[in-house]
């Protein structure tokens, strides 16, 4: 039998709210009312500017006495802004068991009180309680949570002079932005620390050859020797709130 939880059947579509941060709460439950799963159909969520993504949440849950409903199941930002369930549908496998999918869409540039803001990136917690129909309960807070990260962007790198006589210097450039959800728009990310690297002619893998710092306005900008011919590239690991990016590779012969 399918069913629709009444929290999401209250919010409809997506409501984002701006909250004060939240403190850090525990789990809380009695009796033997448990989550015995719960499956995030992405682990992180890569968000640029315009475009929102939707995912899903698997919940499954047990008590002896049998499961009344599943409410609330809403996701939790670290800056207390809340995505609500768009839909759920919900089945009974057993007496004693409930499994729900829940459906989420995150979007930056949804109407303006949706509009997530750059605090809300980093771990966003599943907030949910199962009740059970002896009055038991299980109260999710921290403990199942997932990323959402601001999407990044290396132009594409530049080396020259092309072509660069052997062991002469070669000078290469690029740019490191990422979206501001504040904005709306992308904006240079200073102070990071990036990778340089090169691929041998004939080789099929990169290696780091130094790590380059970009200026305030997220350029970066280096000089190398250049001892065989191949391809330059930058790339970004990536920061817990902001995701990992490769720029495209230039390629540089030897005269």
């Amino acid at each position: 039998m399918h069913i629709r939880t009444a929290a999401a059947a209250a919010a409809g579509t997506l409501a984002v709210l701006a909250l004060s941060a939240p403190a850090a709460q525990a789990d809380t439950h009695r009796g033997d009312t448990a989550f015995t799963s719960v499956i995030f159909s992405k682990s992180t969520v890569y968000l640029g500017v315009s475009k929102g993504h939707g995912l899903t949440v698997t919940a499954t849950v047990k008590d002896n006495s049998g499961i009344k409903n599943i409410y609330g199941d809403k996701l939790v930002s670290p800056a207390g802004r809340i995505a609500f369930a768009r839909s759920a549908d919900c089945a009974r496998p057993s007496s004693t068991t409930m499994k729900c999918v829940f459906t989420y869409v995150l979007d930056p540039n949804g109407a303006d009180y949706e509009n997530l803001k750059n605090a809300d990136a980093g771990t966003w917690h599943l907030d949910a309680e199962a009740a059970a129909y002896d009055g038991d309960y299980y109260q999710l807070t921290t403990s199942k949570w997932m990323k959402v990260k601001r999407y990044a962007r290396l132009t594409a790198t530049q080396a020259g002079p092309e072509p660069v006589a052997k062991g002469h210097a070669l000078t290469v450039t690029g740019a490191l932005t990422r979206a501001d959800w504040t904005t709306g728009a992308y904006a240079g990310f200073g102070g990071r620390h990036v990778a340089l690297q090169f691929k041998k002619a004939g080789s099929s893998t990169y290696r780091t050859v130094k790590t380059v710092t970009t200026d305030g306005g997220g350029k970066l900008r280096t000089t190398v020797t250049a001892d065989s011919a191949g391809t330059w590239r930058w790339r970004f690991a990536g920061t817990g709130t902001t995701g990992a990016a490769n720029a495209a590779g230039d390629g540089v012969a030897l005269k």
